[in-house]
């Protein structure tokens, strides 16, 4: 396919990876974080790590949108279908994150009446974690759908249900969220409304980067980031100028196919090596330093900054999430319903929180690969592909299992 194989090209990633061993100093180490899902998921797929000298190490950072999520904003989701009967529309990899055990699934409470339809029974305090998916099971209206403008249409197809659209993502999903709240005000379409769950990535970094593993203790040291390729599509790669100047940290925008991974780590160790901090654009045919200024215009007219709002893995974030503003505040889920967030920690045994902030590895986890696994995932990070549990479970837990070659039996001979 013309535009892909080119980057995907064994013999120009293994010449990329011979360049990069030459001109990685033998007497230090580098470590770089891939923020973005998608890049973490292109190195445990095309055997990027195995084509990397021995000190060059990738981190994985926060930028699964389905692993930052946190459980609280999935229960509200949940009691939006189990308690006030409204049909929840949302991506399919959000349906299967695990939510609390304890989500209530009963009546509505408070004398409040189902909103359209009729609010499923089930059994309170069950010990099973819940998710979208398993709500589903339960007699929940929950569909997945691939656009906010699927939940449109089945919002002006059931005008008697309430119908919300549970949107998480980053920069690069906000829009199209942004074009559906807008249309369906200048449509009237009163029963849709949205859950918005959008993220920032800058304040992400941000905060990854003040945070004590970086900044006092050391234990996760990060020499450059990978920028994200589909979020600069949008907002450019003029934001990351901060991170470069305040923080001396060169950030390279590459694309998702492994030449452009390649390439990005060659720029990064050159860039180590000379003691520069610049922001670089290796994803020149599609990122631009000023971003899509008509998507970035049309998030600004119906979203504003949230004082602050939580990320699994990564606590409170001040000023890393959007809201509906107050002049479409008739399609905001969260005032529509009232609806009060509780934060709720995660299971003991998950280690996702530790693996978003670049503390551990997915093999540092006990339950990784048996109790947790892409069928049955009991943390975020093993649900998306672009999760660094699920895209090393699915590419990269067979070389973790050492290789030891079985002895030939001795031959007998045979007697005359």
């Amino acid at each position: 396919m013309k535009y892909i194989d080119e980057f995907r090209d064994g013999g120009l990633a293994r010449q990329i990876g011979a360049r990069i061993a030459a001109e990685a100093h033998p007497d230090r180490r580098y470590s770089f974080m891939e923020f973005c899902g998608g890049h973490t998921h292109a190195i445990s797929r095309y055997g990027v790590l195995e084509l990397l000298p021995p000190n060059v190490r990738m981190i994985h950072g926060p930028g699964c949108p389905v692993c930052v999520l946190p459980i609280g904003r999935i229960d509200l989701a949940i009691r939006l279908a189990l308690e006030r009967g409204a049909i929840v529309c949302t991506y399919g990899d959000t349906m299967r994150v695990p939510a609390s055990p304890v989500t209530t699934a009963g009546p509505p409470q408070g004398g409040d009446a189902p909103l359209g339809g009729r609010a499923p029974q089930a059994t309170r305090g069950s010990s099973e974690p819940l998710s979208l998916i398993k709500a589903k099971a339960r007699g929940g209206d929950i569909r997945m759908v691939y656009s906010a403008a699927d939940a449109m249409a089945i919002a002006r197809a059931n005008p008697q249900r309430e119908v919300v659209f549970f949107a998480i993502g980053f920069e690069t999903t906000t829009p199209p969220t942004a074009l559906a709240i807008r249309d369906a005000a200048r449509e009237g379409l009163a029963n849709f409304s949205v859950l918005c769950c959008h993220v920032l990535t800058p304040s992400a970094i941000t905060h990854i980067l003040e945070s004590p593993e970086v900044r006092q203790l050391g234990t996760v040291p990060i020499d450059g980031f990978i920028g994200p390729a589909h979020v600069s599509i949008v907002i450019g790669s003029a934001p990351y100028e901060h991170f470069a100047e305040e923080y001396r940290k060169p950030v390279v925008i590459a694309g998702f196919e492994p030449l452009d991974v390649m390439q990005a780590i060659l720029m990064l160790v050159r860039q180590v090596n000379e003691g520069r901090a610049h922001v670089e654009n290796e994803f020149t045919r599609a990122v631009t330093p000023e971003g899509n200024l008509k998507a970035q215009a049309l998030v600004s007219e119906v979203f504003e900054l949230r004082p602050s709002f939580e990320w699994r893995g990564l606590g409170e974030v001040p000023y890393s999430a959007l809201k509906i503003r107050e002049a479409f505040a008739a399609f905001d889920a969260e005032r529509r319903f009232d609806l009060a967030y509780q934060s709720v920690p995660d299971n003991k045994a998950c280690e996702c929180g530790a693996i978003l902030r670049g503390v551990k590895k997915p093999t540092d986890c006990k339950i990784f690969g048996t109790v947790c696994t892409p069928e049955n995932p009991v943390g975020s990070c093993m649900v998306s592909s672009e999760g660094a549990c699920a895209a090393h479970y699915t590419y990269g837990r067979f070389r973790d299992i050492p290789i030891v070659a079985a002895s030939a039996p001795p031959i007998e001979e045979a007697t005359p």
